[in-house]
């Protein structure tokens, strides 16, 4: 068997994950050609076939799928060689490949970079924008370094730093203004617009509204795709919604809404930074965080709801 190369192994494990020649090799950044030649190399060296190629799609193998798994180890491991060659410097870098939950990066990222690159000159960011079960999946894998969630994720490999909490406000719409704060009983009655299934913000949102044992699930439930979706439908007058308070300014200054806040104890996250725990840059990691820390108290400070 020839040497394997480690480019063909990343070709594969990109190959493997999007399941499609075109998107691999754009992932990639090189021709779909080159990719493909490199792959049917590598099975050929194998000796084993890794694809089975339909006329429409591409599945892994049998022996592709367990091989797979070794290919993301292997990768995983040589990338943190990278990381420790980083950790034995005294600032941090070269690469950082950082995810965000969307509820939290369009609001926290602007000042967040601003204060890493005055922080870190040399440091390459890379950002990352999806949903917290995919940046748990990718940081695990190792093609992530770190990611900001909203915690706990109860993952016994990944390190869990907190760096702020946050409530959730309110959203109606304007001509409600002087209405009183409904109760979590009146919540249940009223149209609740909420994300789309698979944001974590969703689940918390329903959590708050259905805290009581045994209590059902709002009466109507319309799903948005972004928070700045939700905010527009309320200013429409189609229903509330509820949104963290990092959002607000941002996301209320173009609709006819008005916010509120929730008697105590009021609805809120605790958002976090997570790694694995056997990142050789965990040190680094933990100094990001505290940037990150106080770049969140600055915009909390700044926060200014309007009623």
């Amino acid at each position: 068997m020839r040497n394997l190369t480690l480019r063909q192994l990343r070709y594969f494990e990109a190959l493997a994950r999007h399941r499609h020649f075109g998107r691999a090799a754009e992932a990639c950044a090189i021709s779909q050609p080159a990719l493909s030649v490199q792959v049917k190399e590598l099975e050929e060296s194998l000796g084993v076939d890794l694809l089975e190629r339909g006329a429409r799609q591409i599945r892994l193998s049998r022996f592709g799928e367990e091989f797979v798994g070794r290919v993301r180890d292997i990768l995983r491991s040589v990338d943190e060689l990278e990381d420790l060659a980083r950790a034995s410097r005294h600032r941090l870098l070269g690469r950082l490949r950082i995810g965000v939950i969307p509820t939290i990066a369009p609001y926290l990222l602007p000042r967040m970079i601003a204060d890493l690159m005055a922080e870190h000159p040399g440091l390459d960011i890379h950002v990352r924008e999806t949903v917290t079960t995919r940046l748990i999946e990718e940081l695990s894998e190792g093609r992530l370094d770190t990611a900001i969630v909203a915690l706990p994720v109860s993952e016994p490999s990944l390190m869990e730093v907190p760096l702020f909490e946050e409530p959730f406000l309110l959203v109606r719409p304007v001509a409600d203004a002087d209405k009183p704060v409904p109760s979590r009983a009146k919540l249940r009655e009223m149209r609740l617009l909420l994300l789309e299934e698979g944001h974590c913000f969703r689940e918390q949102a329903l959590s708050f509204c259905t805290a009581e044992a045994g209590v059902s699930k709002p009466r109507e439930l319309l799903d948005g795709s972004s928070l700045s979706t939700l905010v527009q439908m309320v200013g429409a007058g189609i229903g509330i919604t509820l949104i963290p308070e990092i959002a607000v300014s941002v996301e209320t200054r173009s609709a006819a809404v008005a916010t509120a806040r929730f008697d105590d104890p009021q609805p809120s996250r605790r958002i976090g930074m997570i790694w694995r725990r056997t990142s050789p840059i965990a040190r680094q990691l933990g100094e990001i965080a505290d940037l990150v820390r106080t770049s969140a108290a600055t915009l909390q400070a700044s926060a200014t709801p309007h009623p």
